[in-house]
């Protein structure tokens, strides 16, 4: 398979050479100009999971740009490419945000309402030709060799989308790639890692715009002419369902679903008149009623069966030897760590938490208890900025941080687990210990795309592998996290919380699902933790296994603080036994 690239980027760069029909060349070139829009699709759609309807409408903003600029001033081709991808990214990052911080079905109700809005601009406006567009663009050329329209422009189309494909293999196989691979799965997990969600939303956004504005540049000097029709909703639409067709997930999806949807669509426009024996869109029709059957029996899309004897890729282990990750300044031990100060949490008129109050030093483990119910989980996430305080405060080594982003709470030095594991399933065990580690490092997306980040990457991942030995779960790195049985999903969420080289570790029941002997390892790896000066905070219903190893312990009960104290004061306490048995006796 290593080969399949090389040989599929010769076939398509020579293809102009072959003796092959003017019909051929023309259906390869839209191929390759819808490949682009629909790849922007897979990074934002099937990676980010944002829903987007209206990217041909930066097709239009690219494809306008070329040709007014073109005709009406002489403006190189090079410069519109240029001037075009540049008004593409400003429009991105406006409608960006203005919109991503929707969610749920309102994010895709904005995408068809700017897209409308930008289309029936480009329809109304005289100076663009408004319904009749603008005609006579002139053709693109290269050190004085004109390109025309055909074999010539053929293999330009190919290089930018072959070159696209590989950049957004790479960054997706990156520091930021997996940063916005994160995005699909909430971002509560992510930004608990130190990642801002919203700017690597914007970030792909920006970068699908990006790629259907040089898609728009090329369609441009492909058809020299352009009008609105092609730019509206419906052919948004259509960009959707290539890439959902193709495997919206898959890079190379988008090739397939773009050729798929092509030529099964100039061939359905001939086929089905003759079939009816009446002229329409029909063929819309049917590419509906195919993307109810893919949706139903391959919702992964058609690159799924390809995938299916493609032997599963395994990551090169290079990082042997690679120098450690920078790490943060430790407390020392018995240092005020954190401050939990009558803290208040009420949803409306439900009180969830009420005045908790208790306090760490550094180097101790302590557990946080209780029946189901009492509000654990919501103090956890009130230390972590995951929820706002309705009162109180919290304090890290003195400094308040309550109201902070979790994010911010996270780069202090904060890290945690989740009661429900949250995690990416489709990425390697080694990857989403990797992703603990974004707060260490550095490279952006244009060094990801040029492979400048690989001296970094080798000592994330060694860090990655080393947090993984740690918790025994090494030979276990290459496996995709989603197979894994729930235990062992508990101890890789530890190691990434590990990999962000925190002060303080809290852990929302980390022993659920753990069989005796993990229940023990895991003990044995907390207790090396507290060795080494990490500090502990814990929430857990495994009573012998919180006995064992805090050193205060401070129960909760219907949101309150009902007792704090150690493991044997605690356990001796009637308020206690009454608060999980019923009765005092």
């Amino acid at each position: 398979m290593r080969f399949a690239f090389p040989a599929f980027a010769a076939l398509m760069l020579l293809l102009p050479a072959l003796p092959v029909p003017d019909f051929w060349i023309t259906q390869s070139i839209y191929i390759g100009l819808y490949s682009m829009v629909a790849l922007g699709l897979v990074l934002l759609t099937g990676v980010a999971g944002l829903t987007s309807f209206g990217q041909a409408a930066f097709v239009g903003i690219g494809a306008y740009t070329a040709a007014f600029l073109a005709t009406k001033l002489g403006v190189s081709p090079w410069l519109t490419l240029l001037i075009g991808a540049s008004l593409s990214v400003a429009t991105a990052l406006l409608l960006g945000a203005l919109t991503l911080r929707m969610s749920g079905h309102y994010l895709p109700l904005a995408t068809i309402a700017w897209g409308l809005a930008l289309n029936y601009t480009m329809a109304n406006m005289e100076w663009l030709g408004k319904y009749d567009g603008i005609l006579g663009i002139p053709p693109m050329s290269i050190f004085g060799v004109d390109l025309g329209t055909g074999r010539g422009l053929h293999p330009l189309v190919w290089v930018i989308a072959l070159l696209a494909a590989l950049a957004v293999i790479r960054l997706l196989d990156s520091r930021p790639g997996r940063a916005i691979r994160s995005l699909k799965n909430g971002s509560t997990m992510a930004e608990a890692m130190g990642i801002s969600t919203f700017r690597y939303k914007l970030t792909a956004f920006v970068l699908a715009a990006l790629l259907a504005a040089v898609s728009g540049w090329l369609f441009a000097h492909f058809q020299r002419s352009v009008s609105p029709s092609p730019f509206g909703v419906n052919k948004g639409i259509e960009y959707l369902f290539m890439a959902v067709l193709g495997g919206v997930g898959q890079v190379w999806g988008a090739f397939l679903g773009s050729a798929v949807v092509r030529l099964v669509e100039d061939e359905l426009q001939v086929l089905l008149p003759q079939l009816i024996g009446t002229s329409g869109n029909f063929e819309t029709i049917v590419f509906g009623i195919v993307l109810v059957v893919v949706l139903k029996y391959a919702p992964d899309g058609l690159w799924s069966f390809v995938g299916r004897w493609r032997p599963a890729p395994v990551r090169r282990k290079d990082w042997d030897g690679a120098p450690p990750l920078a790490q943060r300044d430790k407390p020392a031990r018995g240092e005020r760590l954190l401050e939990v100060d009558a803290v208040r949490k009420q949803f409306g008129g439900l009180v969830a938490v009420n005045d908790v109050s208790f306090e760490m030093h550094a180097g101790d483990i302590v557990a946080l208890i209780g029946p189901n119910g009492a509000g654990k989980s919501t103090t956890f996430n009130l230390i972590t900025g995951v929820l706002s305080l309705s009162a109180g405060a919290v304090r890290w080594r003195g400094q308040s941080i309550g109201g902070q982003p979790s994010r911010e709470t996270a780069r202090l030095g904060i890290s945690r687990t989740f009661q429900h594991v949250k995690m990416i399933p489709e990425m390697t065990v080694l990857e989403n210990v990797a992703l603990g580690a974004y707060g260490r490092s550095k490279a952006g997306v244009v060094q990801a795309m040029l492979r400048l980040d690989r001296a970094e990457e080798r000592q994330v991942f060694a860090e990655a592998e080393r947090q993984l030995t740690r918790i025994g779960m090494a030979d276990r790195m290459h496996e995709l996290a989603g197979n894994l049985p729930l235990g062992p999903q508990r101890l890789m969420e530890i190691a990434r919380a590990l990999a962000t080289d925190p002060a303080l570790l809290l852990l929302d029941e980390p022993a659920a699902g753990l069989r005796h002997h993990e229940k023990q390892a895991l003990a044995g790896v907390l207790r090396q933790l507290k060795a080494e000066g990490m500090s502990l905070l814990l929430v857990e219903h495994d009573m012998d296994f919180v006995m064992n190893l805090a050193d205060r312990v401070v129960v909760m009960e219907f949101g309150t603080r009902l007792i704090e104290g150690t493991p044997a004061e605690v356990q001796a306490s009637p308020a206690v036994r009454a608060a999980y048995l019923g009765t005092e006796h």
